[in-house]
């Protein structure tokens, strides 16, 4: 019983929340983005991330650098529903199910988990030559935060709530045995879990001018993963009941990792219209315990992937960008962009990739429109639809489809100097996962994943 039990404790990796873009992937990272979403196209200085063949047709020759910080939160919260948190009087001698204690559906319970990022910096930097351009960038390109859930997950609760059912289901299938009765109120459940987690970018590479219309890039991203995950669950009786200690688990790891990821891009510059489009290669990461504590009350191989210098693959899926921003009037411009990752090919913990029905597709939209010589109005959004399974979801690592929303300015702060402020918001769609063998209990259950993610952006680019 309790071997089984310990499977929900152990899958302690959390996802933390890629504020926008594929499942292991940020593309938030200065200001334009959020306040106008689609920018796969710009000849501007994020390009550097986001369109870095299109730096070739920066107006001027010279030092171009752009400074961005970021704040984003988000909750990750799951309700759910399990046949025991009601509690139950006996066995029923047929089905060997629970006999509930009250005649009402299966009690819900609500876990919200919080993951915070108050500052998220990227640097940007390009230089310009005739029809070179180099180019670079530093940011957090996956990951960018820490998630707690303070009253821990379903999966600890639900595994020690079915503990005591199994332990009164043997005794009911003893011989004159008789099933206690059990209801939460006869025992404590003590749990809590942190996860953060980050991806350290730096990306070099050059841009070229082929001709008046056509430019190509080439460079290479260094990836560098770090990440830590502490957890404890206690449950046992109460103390005017003996106080018997059900069950103990403990996990304090600490991981890193590094990989490369090759980029190559093109751009084509016709008249008022500019097509940008770029290509990451897969990177492949693995990612290395380094474990300060990992205690259990029983032995157990389950707690085998994280032993002190065990390695986890965490690849960075190829994505492919291609969009195209045209210009109605001097003022307005508008853009359209699609993005895809490659998700199915990238390697993931357990190989849970395979779950996947296929990579994940996003669609944006921006307009920006200058209102004055020096003020400039935009909004954009992005629908991003992954493919998702209820094998693919858990607890600690759960996606939902969503839409996103952003709004923001550009202020002129001089001919060399511009201001981007922005705001974007995401609106998930819930998934509901429901399972005969919740958790690996044999029992049955429903979990509803929902998230909610804000994010306020602030950048300075500066051309020397």
């Amino acid at each position: 019983m309790r071997k089984i039990s310990l499977i929900g404790f152990v899958m302690l990796i959390v996802s933390i929340p890629t504020f926008a873009g594929g499942l292991l992937t940020n593309t938030n990272q200065h200001a334009a983005f959020l306040r106008m979403l689609s920018r796969g196209a710009t000849i501007e200085i994020d390009g550097a991330l986001s369109n870095p063949a299109g730096l070739a047709f920066l107006p001027n020759d010279g030092f171009y650098m752009g400074l961005s910080i970021q704040s984003a939160f988000q909750t990750r919260n799951i309700d759910a529903s399990f046949l025991t948190y009601n509690g139950f009087s006996g066995i029923d001698p047929t089905t060997h199910q629970p006999i509930l204690t009250h005649s009402e559906k299966p009690y819900s319970k609500y876990y919200e988990g919080k993951a915070a990022a108050p500052i998220i910096p990227s640097v940007f930097a390009a230089y310009k030559k005739g029809d070179w351009t180099i180019s670079g960038f530093f940011a957090i390109t996956g990951g960018g935060g820490k998630a707690s859930f303070d009253d821990g997950l379903p999966m600890f609760e639900s595994v020690a709530m079915a503990g005591i059912f199994r332990e009164s289901l043997e005794k009911h299938l003893t011989p004159g045995g008789k099933s206690p009765i059990v209801i939460p109120g006869m025992y404590d459940i003590s749990t809590a879990m942190d996860g953060k987690q980050y991806i350290y970018a730096l990306q070099l590479g050059l841009s070229y001018k082929i001709n008046d219309w056509l430019s190509a890039f080439a460079g290479g991203r260094m990836n560098y993963f770090t990440g830590g995950y502490v957890g404890f669950l206690d449950a046992k009786m109460k103390a005017d009941l003996g106080g018997a200690d059900l069950m103990h688990l403990a996990l304090d790891c600490d991981q890193t990792g590094w990989g490369f990821t090759p980029v190559i891009g093109v751009d084509a510059k016709l008249g008022k219209l500019n097509i940008g489009a770029k290509y990451e290669f897969k990177t492949n990461l693995n990612i290395e315990n380094n474990t300060k504590k990992i205690e259990a009350s029983v032995e157990t191989d389950a707690l085998a992937p994280f032993k002190h210098g065990v390695n986890t693959p965490n690849d960075i899926p190829s994505m492919l960008s291609v969009a195209a921003a045209y210009e109605f009037l001097p003022v307005l411009r508008a853009s359209v962009e699609y993005h895809f990752y490659d998700d199915k090919k990238a390697g993931m913990a357990d190989g849970k990739q395979k779950y996947l029905t296929k990579g994940t597709n996003e669609y944006l939209m921006g307009v920006e429109w200058d209102v004055i010589k020096r003020l400039t109005l935009s909004c954009g959004g992005q629908i991003t639809d992954y493919g998702l399974s209820d094998n693919f979801q858990s607890d600690t690592s759960f996606s939902c489809d969503s839409y996103t929303l952003g709004v923001g300015a550009k202020v002129a702060l001089s001919e060399r100097a511009n201001l981007n402020v922005g705001y974007m918001w995401t609106t998930y769609e819930d998934y509901t996962k429901t399972s005969k063998n919740y958790n690996g209990t044999g029992l049955s259950g429903t979990n509803v994943y929902s998230r909610t993610n804000k994010v306020f952006g602030v950048s300075l680019d500066y051309k020397f």
